[in-house]
């Protein structure tokens, strides 16, 4: 505890808010911290940790609860549930932290929020997981290869089940495993503006480790870095925060000279602003958003840039606009999805998600693809992309949208590198799965229209 800030009523205000309201963890832990800024670092790492921890292993730290608690997890007091969790991730995956200082903590937390009735239980379920956590059974893979992903990774059976038809259950694990590694942040490097040797070179003066992707020549992971923005690097526009799956859509729109694009959910704008750097300041790329904080926030990004041939516009991709009828050579369609490619990044998606939420959004997906084809002229090409792992907004899409559009699929082989080649890319799709590829989850293909 540092001064009044109780660290674990801190941690316990962000798991409420994420797990009982809905929030964004990702947006909810940064303004927190934001706020408690003036604590030391040890402090701020502790709220991270234990926030992040409990969300990513919050299916088996539920699972436990359930081995030594006589009361289901769904029947708890949503404060008692959560005060449960955040101590069970304690006593399992921070050996730092006498198991007693957990457990009493946990107790006054209980009565500090007026479950004064339910210290004794609290006190009770959390030393007997103290006992007992060694020797917790847990399922097997050859009894139920489902519930043992679902309770070894975190998670929802739903989705494990759905990719299951789809692959193996190696390359699930594979996948599932993926979500927990820590991967250092990827940059694409903007050698239209300075050569890549002053780019890596200024990276690393400022304490950067640089170490090249093996997919693109121009992006690179970096770590080792204090605050990104201070970057000269970034502050000068000669890097953008962007993962290679995302960079490969430009990379298989391969826009000729003179372009004229349209990106209809563009924000946060790296596949536009990549766009137009590969159009070398020709062209034009119209980048769009139904948001208007969002839509500022990229037109920002494009002054830091320095892009000549990109604006951003206020527009909903699910609203025909006649004045872009058959003028465009390249629309992106990276549409609104589940988002299970990149759980790594935001861990609560999985809990977020469900069936009905993913239906609604294949309705939206494909309104979107059915108002955005009529923005690609004969011969022009559309993009499909999702940050998300599954058929069901993937292959069913393109296959929907094949029967009802005259458009053809394209090999996307030319446009990619030789190791992500596959018999679906040569017949203009590919699927990249975490684990498997050095990428987040994602999908895309090569969408052509007829000559007419």
């Amino acid at each position: 505890m540092t001064g009044t800030v109780n660290l674990r009523e801190v941690v316990l205000g962000i798991l409420m808010e994420v797990t009982e309201e809905e929030a964004y963890s990702h947006i909810v832990l940064r303004g927190t911290l934001e706020k408690y800024q003036y604590l030391p670092k040890r402090d701020r790492a502790f709220i991270s940790r234990v926030t992040e921890g409990t969300l990513e292993n919050l299916i088996q730290i539920d699972y436990i609860i359930e081995c030594f608690s006589k009361v289901p997890i769904h029947n708890m007091k949503p404060m008692i549930r959560n005060i449960l969790r955040m101590s069970i991730y304690q006593l399992k995956y921070m050996d730092s932290i006498p198991d007693s200082a957990v457990v009493n903590e946990a107790v006054r937390l209980a009565q500090k929020r007026g479950f004064y009735n339910l210290k004794g239980f609290v006190n009770g379920v959390l030393r007997a997981a103290a006992r007992g956590m060694d020797e917790i059974a847990y399922p097997l893979p050859s009894e139920d290869p489902v519930e043992y992903l679902s309770v070894s990774y975190s998670m929802p059976q739903w989705i494990l089940l759905r990719w299951l038809e789809q692959f193996s259950f190696e390359e699930v694990e594979k996948v599932c495993d993926s979500f927990r590694n820590e991967l250092p942040v990827t940059v694409r490097l903007r050698t239209d503006r300075v050569s890549r040797e002053e780019i890596i070179a200024s990276l690393k003066e400022e304490g950067c480790e640089v170490e090249q992707h093996p997919y693109l020549d121009y992006a690179v992971r970096i770590c080792g870095y204090n605050y990104l923005q201070a970057l000269t690097a970034f502050r000068q526009g000669w890097i953008y925060v962007q993962d290679v799956s995302s960079m490969l859509v430009s990379e298989v729109a391969a826009p000729n000279w003179g372009d004229y694009c349209i990106d209809v959910c563009a924000a946060p704008g790296g596949k536009s602003t990549h766009l137009a750097d590969k159009l070398k300041g020709s062209g034009y790329v119209e980048a769009r958003d139904k948001n208007e904080d969002k839509v500022e926030l990229m037109q920002e990004n494009i002054e830091r840039l320095g892009i000549i041939n990109m604006v951003a516009a206020l527009k909903d991709a699910t609203v025909f606009e006649q004045e872009s009828f058959h003028r465009a050579d390249i629309v992106l369609c990276d549409v609104p999805c589940s988002g299970l490619g990149v759980i790594g990044k935001k861990q609560d998606i999985r809990y977020r998600m469900n069936p009905a939420r993913q239906e609604e959004l294949i309705r939206i997906q494909r309104r979107i693809l059915s108002v955005s084809q009529n923005y690609v002229k004969p011969g022009g090409v559309l993009i499909y992309s999702t940050c998300t792992i599954g058929a069901d907004e993937n292959q069913m899409n393109l296959k929907y949208f094949l029967e009802n559009f005259p458009f053809h699929l394209e090999s996307i082989d030319p446009y990619i590198p030789e190791q992500l080649r596959t018999r679906t890319s040569a017949g203009g799709f590919l699927q990249l799965l975490p684990g498997i590829h050095e990428t987040d989850g994602f999908f895309l293909a090569r969408l052509k229209r007829n000559e007419e």
